[in-house]
């Protein structure tokens, strides 16, 4: 299979990242309003298509068993894929050791090179020397273990070249079997985009093949447990303002684990089929997962849903309650006015530094130390909307039947 270079662009990590919730908000309350059914969804298809549509699971979708034509292609395709990287690991150890091979007949023949220089001053310095001298014996002897070196490297060279062919042979077998397998998966491939193509402009039609196939089949009604919406714990006046705020941003950043399971499904795609791996889908994954972290925790603190024990706390009446949540909430606030002064430090020195990641992908930092901030801001708006209902509380016990305790 051709190798996939798409490297996520900055601007459109950024606007992904702001459009997408939105878009995702309102198709999520558009859905609300629509009666409950058993009928087939051709957006849902288009949807499957994309996303899953390389396994057929569309056409399963709209209860057509030829999707499953796409199973044996996909097999096809991870398969040779697997042998394919086998391969080339196999050809890449192969020229390795052709480049071992090659360096070290280079060293052993510069060393040779270097004993004949030896061998020569010997020689010289042997004919200026008295016959039977000690420094005739000591130059004979120095030409004697020169010559021994050479005749070594050159034995050593002879081995060594004996493994050249083998290893040649090695790399092609190994490259001619990456080839072949590269292009049987290329044709599995073209295969399945080819179908998808032509399902592309099919669904309709099998859509209105499923409708009739769920008409003439007696299916009961999907019944719905119903779930608890979180705006029931959202108060009035003052308070709900503040509420909604941190629900609306609960809601936002939600919708952002719907965004990794697009970057992870295309990273496993292009790392076991296209054997492409990226170096951007995880970094900017962890950093989102970041940022949501730090906007979501002024909805959880309108939830109730951080962890906090409460063994003494549950037996309080709900005026002790609000009592001591007004006495606790002082050090909340000197922690939330800590984050936000040093959140506000960090992205001051992100901007002016224009600071970016280590990667080589190199995103910028300084909108997450925005962030940074935002989520203290947060904090602190569902921190007074907390106390406002606290003091409601305790200066009128009775607000509390029917309302939030």
């Amino acid at each position: 299979m051709p190798s996939v270079d798409f490297v996520l662009p900055h601007w459109l990590y950024w606007f992904g990242l702001i459009i997408f919730p939105l878009v995702a908000m309102y198709l999520a309350r558009r859905s609300r309003r629509q009666p409950n059914g058993t009928g087939y969804s051709l957006g849902t298809a288009y949807f499957v298509w994309l996303v899953g549509g390389f396994l057929g699971l569309h056409r399963l979708y709209l209860r057509n068993l030829l999707g499953l034509v796409f199973w044996p292609l996909f097999a096809l395709i991870l398969y040779a894929s697997s042998i394919e990287r086998s391969a080339r690991v196999e050809y890449s150890n192969a020229t390795a050791a052709l480049e071992v091979v090659d360096s070290s007949i280079a060293r052993k023949e510069k060393a040779i090179a270097k004993s004949e220089q030896k061998i020569k001053d010997a020689s010289a310095r042997l004919k200026s020397a008295e016959e039977g001298s000690p420094a005739a014996k000591r130059h004979q002897a120095r030409l004697e273990k020169e010559a021994a070196k050479i005749e070594k490297n050159k034995t050593s060279i002879e081995e060594i070249k004996s493994e050249i062919p083998s290893l040649k042979e090695t790399a092609a077998s190994a490259e001619e079997k990456r080839a072949s397998w590269d292009s049987y998966a290329l044709y599995a491939g073209y295969i399945t985009g080819l179908i998808l193509l032509l399902d592309l402009f099919l669904i309709p039609q099998l859509l209105r093949k499923a409708v009739e196939k769920r008409n003439g089949t007696d299916l009961e009604e999907i019944v719905r447990e119903p779930v608890e919406e979180d705006s029931q714990f959202v108060g009035s006046g003052i308070p709900g303002i503040l509420d909604r705020i941190s629900l609306f941003s609960g809601e936002f950043v939600a919708f952002w684990s719907i965004i990794a399971v697009f970057v992870y499904y295309y990273e496993v795609v292009v790392r076991y089929v296209f054997n492409s791996p990226t170096n951007w889908a995880h970094e900017s994954m962890f950093l989102m997962f970041g940022m949501q972290y730090l906007v979501a925790g002024a909805y959880a603190m309108l939830t109730g849903s951080h962890v906090r024990v409460d063994i003494f706390y549950a037996k309080f009446s709900p005026r002790g309650k609000a009592c001591v949540d007004l006495l606790t909430s002082i050090f909340f606030f000197i922690f939330a006015g800590t984050l936000l002064f040093t959140s506000y430090i960090f992205s001051l020195d992100a901007i002016g530094q224009n600071e970016v990641s280590f990667t080589e992908w190199a995103i910028q930092y300084w909108p997450v130390k925005c962030v940074m901030v935002v989520g203290s801001l947060l904090l602190i708006i569902q921190g007074i909307s907390i106390v406002l209902k606290d003091l409601k509380i305790v200066m009128d016990p009775s607000s509390v039947e029917g309302g939030i305790s």
